[in-house]
């Protein structure tokens, strides 16, 4: 039993006057039998809350920072009118700071035997699967006296995809893409090292096109066109050790690389290439596979949402073990990890041999922001320290890119916000000189 607010207020104005006019047990019992009968009545005409019947349904999987709706139906079997208030809970980032309390406490009324719908709001902060916890549901009696509570467990989970805030730069790489194919309405010869057909010379063609031997056996000039090649396979790396729970502005490294796999996801599958995915630090957490151009991008996106930091060391021996395992013959590698000195000297220099020695290999890292701002600061002797520092920073990264370049490896160093469509840039430049 649970008593309400209106209780203590009826309670405290009918002590006052016995207070007052006759301060003894017998005027107490005067005014509190009255109403303890009245609580009694009023908890016995409340709706039962052990028999209520739930049921759930609405949206199984939400963008990180879009709105998802989960619809709750509450059905009362019992006689008697259910008024109440309801609290849907669910994790705490399954909203806006601020914001869980408005959005999962509900009033509703259900004639007998009839049911309800309600609605509640997500707006979740996190990625990964929120699951519903349990309905407290209150009934109230006809006087707003006294209620009966109880709660159930009516299971629902709800996928917090991640963002893909990248998309927005999709469409002029796909223009780009497009030019490389001699797809477009530009003056622009299709590029690529893949033979596409034969058609007729026009003043203005490479005469190093020209095919002589199609030449001869037609009455006009004949020259070759190429297109970019197609049906390759990429493997993107995300490296999920350590180095990637490190935060760079708002969000964590490994946010920031997978909105740059995502677009290259997208990007390579418009492109005719098979995009396989793999998520290592010192086992396999998420793997991509035999995916089909249309299926790649939503099986991507759905194998990245629970992805977490591990706070251990990157296994880069097993890690490239994998890779190949998985990259059975020749495949552009794109590994998203860090450019820090340590873990690229002493964890992947040694295995890299084996990786160039079959494959194209592209190492993406997100850089610092602040480390160019910190770098250029000055007035103060703090600010000078912090300047030197930042300043040796980018200098051991750049150092760090070279000694990948010197074995065959490209490189591209960027913030969170240009990491998607630099890396973008760097796959239609191999694409566009035939190195996938």
């Amino acid at each position: 039993m649970a008593l309400t607010g209106r209780t203590a207020l009826i309670a405290a104005i009918g002590s006052l006057p016995v207070g007052i006019l006759a301060p003894s047990w017998t005027g107490l019992l005067a005014v509190n039998a009255p109403l303890s009968l009245a609580i009694l009545c009023d908890y016995a005409m409340a709706a039962p809350v052990r028999t209520l019947q739930f049921t759930r349904s609405g949206d199984t999987t939400v963008r990180l920072g879009d709105a998802a709706e989960v619809q709750l139906t509450v059905a009362n079997p019992s006689r008697r009118r259910l008024r109440a208030h309801l609290r849907d809970a669910w994790p705490p980032s399954s909203w806006l700071p601020g914001t869980d309390q408005a959005a999962s406490r509900h009033r509703i009324t259900v004639p007998a035997g009839e049911r309800r719908r309600i609605t509640t709001a997500l707006r979740p902060t996190r990625r990964g699967d929120r699951a519903s916890e349990r309905v407290t549901i209150r009934s109230y009696g006809p006087l707003g006296l006294a209620a009966r509570q109880g709660s159930h467990k009516v299971p629902w989970t709800v996928r917090v995809l991640p963002p893909f805030t990248s998309r927005k730069h999709l469409p002029s790489r796909l223009a780009r893409l497009r030019e490389l194919d001699g797809r477009t309405s530009l003056l622009t010869r299709g590029e690529g090292t893949e033979f596409d057909s034969l058609r007729e010379y026009v003043p203005g063609d490479d005469t190093r096109s020209i095919d002589w031997r199609a030449t001869a056996r037609q009455s006009a000039v004949a020259v070759r066109t190429w297109r970019p090649e197609r049906d390759r396979h990429i493997l993107i790396v995300l490296d999920t050790g350590r180095t990637s729970a490190g935060r760079v502005g708002d969000v964590p490294r490994l946010d920031a690389a997978m909105d740059a796999a995502l677009l290259l996801t997208a990007l390579a599958s418009k492109a005719g290439d098979r995009v396989g995915l793999l998520a290592y630090d010192r086992r396999l957490r998420a793997q991509v596979r035999g995916r089909s151009a249309g299926d790649v991008l939503p099986a991507v996106v759905d194998a990245m949402a629970t992805l977490e930091p591990e706070l251990v060391e990157t296994d880069a021996h097993g890690l490239a073990a994998t890779a190949l395992a998985n990259a059975p013959r020749r495949s552009l590698l794109v590994l998203l990890t860090t450019l820090d000195a340590a873990p690229i000297e002493e964890g992947l220099l040694p295995v890299l041999p084996q990786l160039t020695q079959r494959h194209t290999v592209l190492v993406a890292s997100v850089a610092d922001p602040h480390a160019d701002t910190v770098a250029k600061a000055r007035g103060t002797v703090d600010a000078v320290y912090e300047a030197a520092a930042g300043t040796q920073a980018q200098a051991q990264r750049r150092r760090t890119a070279e000694q990948l370049q010197r074995h065959g490896v490209t490189v591209v160093d960027a913030t969170p916000d240009d990491l998607a469509p630099a890396l973008a840039d760097a796959y239609l430049a191999l694409k566009a000189a035939g190195r996938l």
